[in-house]
């Protein structure tokens, strides 16, 4: 499997010396992996109706990625408030 252009670029930069290890490495990873698992941890049930038609296009994208498809549904969710899902315009 090929390295996309972007990645390309960024092993080039990692190659050329240009990124460099931060001081307090550990304590900042850390940190990040903290929020990353707040950010990602599922505490809470939520019940809603949805029409058969939906459910059913929902599940078939789920697996075509190969998700189940409650998280494909709580992925769109995340997506859309954080202002990561941007609407197609026809």
């Amino acid at each position: 499997m090929g390295l996309s252009k972007k990645e390309k670029e960024l092993r080039d930069s990692v190659e050329r010396g240009e990124w460099k290890t931060i001081p307090s490495f550990k304590r900042e990873a850390k940190r990040y992996q903290e929020y990353a698992k707040a950010t990602f941890r599922k505490d809470k049930r939520v019940n809603i109706r949805i029409s058969t038609k939906d459910l059913t296009n929902i599940q078939k994208k789920a697996l075509e990625e190969g998700l189940p498809y409650q998280t494909l549904m709580s992925s769109i969710l995340h997506k859309f408030i954080s202002g990561r899902l941007i609407e197609k315009t026809s």
